[in-house]
């Protein structure tokens, strides 16, 4: 599984990566809301660990607009120390998956884990991303558009996942650059570079063009208006 904690304790945040990167998963961490909400908003995780007391934006506001602004259904487990039941009811009608008090025992939270995605497995098995004929199996991967196979590298496929839950709006340039590189993009325009790949395979070969660009803005991934498609 991939998962994102979001979380402000360096103590925890290390015993969280030491126990489940031991078990296989990959693991990245926000240590404040803000920056939470923008990895869970536009990059793709199986589960959220999310802590209530946050720096710049606390726990629940940020599941509230997860759920709210960015239509994610990605499955959040609060862990927080906060254990009135007021808290608790807070935080499940703010989008919780479940709840899980501190201090608690990582093998407790690897169950709880497990069953929210087994819950979830069994309600949405695989999620598909579409635009006109264009989709993207979130469960295997697989781009294909009008029945035919496209051949992405990875950072073309985030591109291209971020491009498809955000249209038919648009995605900015900083937005892209900071989902593949962080705070740290590298030297040059390499967006440009990974962008005209994505063009090739996702539009080369087709009449109809679905990736855009927006000058001094950025890019866009729409179906066809009704002008393009006129004879």
């Amino acid at each position: 599984m991939r998962l994102l904690v979001i979380e402000d304790n360096r103590n925890l945040i290390a015993n969280l990566f030491d126990y489940f990167e031991a078990r296989g998963h990959v693991l990245d961490v926000a240590p404040d809301g803000i920056t939470g909400l923008h990895l869970a908003g536009t990059q793709s995780y199986d589960a959220i660990l999310l802590d209530w007391m946050l720096p710049r934006m606390e726990g629940p506001e940020v599941l509230r607009r997860l759920r709210e602004e960015h239509r994610s259904e990605v499955p959040v487990i609060m862990l927080t120390a906060r254990d009135e039941l007021p808290d608790k009811i807070t935080g499940f009608r703010a989008g919780a998956d479940d709840y899980l008090t501190k201090p608690f025992d990582l093998p407790e939270l690897e169950v709880r884990l497990e069953a929210v995605m087994a819950r979830i497995k069994g309600r949405n098995p695989r999620k598909v991303l579409e635009v006109h004929d264009l989709s993207l199996d979130m469960g295997t991967l697989e781009a294909r558009r009008a029945g035919q196979v496209l051949h992405l590298y990875p950072a073309c496929r985030k591109l291209l996942e971020l491009l498809m839950r955000a249209s038919p709006a648009a995605v900015t340039r900083d937005q892209l650059e900071f989902a593949l590189w962080g705070d740290e993009p590298p030297d040059g325009d390499m967006l440009r570079s990974h962008i005209y790949e994505l063009r090739r395979a996702v539009d080369g070969p087709f009449e109809q063009k679905l990736l855009h660009t927006l000058p001094r803005v950025g890019y866009r991934l729409s179906a066809p208006s009704r002008a393009d498609k006129a004879p």
